[in-house]
């Protein structure tokens, strides 16, 4: 299948066409989603809409290879472990998927990143390797091109300076960083950026109590002077990113699609509007598997955007998703 196709999804029904011929593909190709769908007694040829299509649990990205056939990874990304359980891995057989993927979803929601200088802070994800959230992060500010961008470990005064300057000369800069490390920012320093994007990307790693979005956010536009805070909605087992521009409602890049499945029986699509678990499609996920049962709560809007509520009963807390949603 050539990639670009899924890069250029300009419809409802190529992309439907398109996650049921990486379906297929993916049955065929890859061991364990073939072996899960198997013991589901799930007949591929008789899977005709997306809504039929099984979804691998995402836990098997901690104890299995999940790849195509014949492919050898070219990068390992890894999950942060926060609660010290083990930790997922997912091998990428084409990292310059993932490239095009970050690169072609940014720009679907923001514009080409050369407008921007981009300023991460991202001290929990630089202190490891194998962040594919670092990884991304890093291509961006490559790519903008912009000699002031970069990424701050614990350097917040320089951080506030440097935003300071830069918003106040008119250039637009987004702040991307993860949810502890964006609140002990705001404690030291208040800020009135005018042309600057504030993104969250969840977080608080046990450094600080969990709160729910509203309160995180109603710190953060206060310290920062911004009407709203964005939000980046990833995963290490993906390739693709969602984002919310304020109040936690969430897009997707037209290559990637949120279901809601029932909480009681993983098995079957929820209705739009119902409270359930969070299935995700990321056609960019070709070489892998595109089809993940997370186990993240969520709500899906009839226009397609979703919200994320929080985490599934039992599920351990991610390293990207420590928000909690009210």
């Amino acid at each position: 299948m050539e990639i670009e196709k899924i890069f250029n999804i300009s419809s409802d029904a190529e992309f439907e066409n398109l996650a049921l011929e990486v379906f297929r593909f993916q049955y065929k190709n890859v061991d364990i989603y073939r072996t899960y769908v198997d013991l589901l007694k799930v007949d591929p040829n008789k899977v005709m809409e997306i809504n039929q299509i099984p979804f691998l649990p995402i836990q098997f990205f901690k104890s299995q290879q999940i790849l195509a056939n014949g492919l050898s990874p070219e990068i390992e990304f890894t999950s942060s472990g926060t609660t010290g359980s083990e930790t997922s891995r997912h091998y990428v057989a084409k990292v310059d998927i993932y490239k095009q993927s970050y690169t072609l979803g940014f720009r679907h929601f923001y514009g080409n990143e050369q407008q921007y200088c981009i300023l991460a802070l991202l001290p929990a994800y630089l202190e490891r390797t194998g962040s594919s959230l670092v990884y991304m992060v890093d291509g961006l500010i490559r790519q903008s091109g912009n000699p002031h961008g970069g990424f701050y470990l614990n350097q917040l005064n320089e951080l506030a300076a440097k935003l300071q300057m830069l918003d106040e000369s008119g250039q637009k800069c987004l702040l991307i960083g993860v949810s502890f490390a964006l609140l002990d920012l705001a404690e030291i320093h208040s800020l009135r950026l005018k042309n600057t994007i504030v993104m969250e990307t969840g977080g608080m790693k046990g450094r600080r109590r969990e709160m729910v979005r509203d309160e995180l956010h109603g710190i953060l536009t206060a310290a920062f002077g911004v009407d709203s805070i964005h939000s980046e909605y990833g995963m290490t087992e993906l390739l693709s990113q969602a984002y919310s521009k304020g109040k936690g409602i969430f897009s997707c890049p037209p290559w990637m699609r949120v279901l809601i499945r029932e909480t009681n029986d993983p098995l079957t699509i929820a209705p739009v509007g119902a409270t359930g678990g969070i299935n995700i499609i990321d056609l960019a996920n070709l070489y892998s598997c595109a089809f993940i049962q997370t186990q993240d709560l969520g709500r899906l809007h009839h226009d397609g955007t979703f919200e994320v509520l929080g985490r599934m009963d039992s599920a351990p807390i991610r390293g990207c998703n420590l928000l909690v949603y009210g």
